[in-house]
């Protein structure tokens, strides 16, 4: 499976911790059924802007389980390399 960051501009401004661990913690309850694996989400609340780092299959797979919670996002990018 390859990482992928995705990026969602601008639709959560002032988007509180709480929230974004909502969001989050609804993507993880989808992990298996979608074969995803959600590492991570970050956010600025100034600017509503979201980032997700999600381990998966396809960038399709990244979209489809942001779809079922309701916003695809504007930008994926692959993570061929980390340390």
């Amino acid at each position: 499976m390859t990482m992928f960051m995705d990026v969602h501009h601008g639709g959560m401004p002032g988007v509180t911790a709480d929230q974004l661990r909502q969001g989050h913690d609804a993507a993880v309850a989808m992990e298996q059924e979608m074969g995803v694996r959600i590492e991570h989400t970050w956010a600025d609340p100034e600017s509503g802007t979201v980032f997700c780092l999600t381990e998966a299959p396809s960038a399709e797979a990244v979209t489809r389980v942001h779809e079922r919670l309701g916003g695809a996002p504007d930008e994926i990018h692959p993570v061929p390399l980390s340390v």
